[in-house]
């Protein structure tokens, strides 16, 4: 079994790779990955092992055709989670977003189908459905992006489906809630709030902090997206959530009774514009078809995450010194 990711170098795509590698997912304990990453600001190959028998890394873009008709020939399967994700950066210049998200899809999607790809896994966001003032989302609600971020992987789940529907890809889609966990780039709001708390800064937060978000651990995230690989039904989408609902404000304050600060440390910032009030995610379907649940109880691994940008500085010092622009302001934290 012969892997692509794309993406791989990324906070959740390395999660992804190192799990496999590390035999975490039943039944692909012997199989090769290539990863293909750009190696943009969020993206470092120190987060994927130095050297490893079956881990093949490629720097570029999935936009490049020719890269991508090299690279993809003798792979069985492809999981997509190459993405820009910063909604901020979005509101700034959404051209890269539709470039990357849209274009890149379509590329990687065409080149699939050339090289004879048996399998894909898109990895999607809940930020496609737009904002739910109560209930939660299942998989055949209404795409009402609010961003250009969030609109740019509308599209890419769209141009899925029709490579589904018009070419008989094998194709799945998954749409997850907020992720967390170590390795995630300082410019989402669990890493900025740690690694500033840590310094000594303070954190800024949007409007009133009231906006809710649901929560979900990158382990849980990648072994729910194993299972779609798996056993998901081509042409099906399934929402991967994390099942407790936090508000920005409430994320915060635990945040600060780890880090052992107080409500000083926090700053009021002027809202995003188009800031979604609420998310959240049915996540019957995968649950009942594929038995995923996740494990990792929020609060406990809210503490593992504090502990391990503690532990690793040298990582995150460097992280946020590349994209010393992208931590002034906090993003929620999605597909990325």
């Amino acid at each position: 079994m012969r892997l692509l990711v794309t993406g791989g170098a990324g906070f959740i795509g390395s999660h992804f790779v190192r799990t496999l590698l590390g035999g975490g997912y039943p039944g692909y304990e012997a199989a090769r990955v290539t990863v293909v990453d750009k190696l943009t600001y969020a993206g470092n190959r120190d987060n994927l092992p130095p050297a490893h028998p079956r881990l093949e890394f490629v720097q570029g873009d999935i936009c490049d055709a020719e890269l991508l008709s090299r690279v993809l020939p003798g792979h069985d399967a492809v999981v997509h989670f190459a993405a820009e994700s910063h909604v901020d950066r979005s509101v700034r210049s959404a051209a890269e977003f539709v470039r990357t998200n849209v274009g890149g899809t379509q590329a990687l999607l065409d080149a699939c189908l050339a090289a004879g790809v048996r399998r894909v896994v898109h990895v999607s966001t809940d930020e496609v459905y737009g904002s739910i003032a109560e209930g939660a989302w299942t998989e055949e609600w209404p795409l009402l992006p609010n961003s250009p971020y969030a609109a740019s992987k509308a599209a890419s789940d769209l141009i899925a489906h029709a490579y589904h529907r018009t070419h008989g890809l094998n194709v799945s889609i998954t749409r997850c809630s907020n992720n967390y966990g170590p390795y995630q780039h300082p410019e989402k709001l669990i890493p900025l709030f740690v690694t500033n708390l840590l310094e000594g800064e303070p954190v800024p937060l949007y409007g009133d902090g009231l906006n809710v978000r649901e929560w979900l651990h990158v382990d849980d995230h990648c072994r729910a997206i194993a299972l779609v690989l798996d056993g998901g039904r081509p042409g099906e989408v399934y929402n991967i959530g994390g099942g407790n609902g936090q508000t920005n404000r409430a994320v915060t304050e635990r945040l600060l009774a780890l880090c052992g600060a107080d409500r000083s440390q926090v700053r009021q910032v002027a809202d995003r514009k188009g800031h979604d009030q609420r998310y959240a995610l049915d996540d019957t379907k995968i649950r009942d078809e594929l038995g995923y649940a996740p494990r990792v109880p929020f609060a406990q691994g809210l503490a593992d995450v504090v502990a391990w940008y503690r532990d690793n500085p040298n990582w995150w010092k460097a992280a946020k010194h590349r994209g010393a622009r992208s931590v002034r302001t906090h993003e929620e934290g999605s597909a990325s």
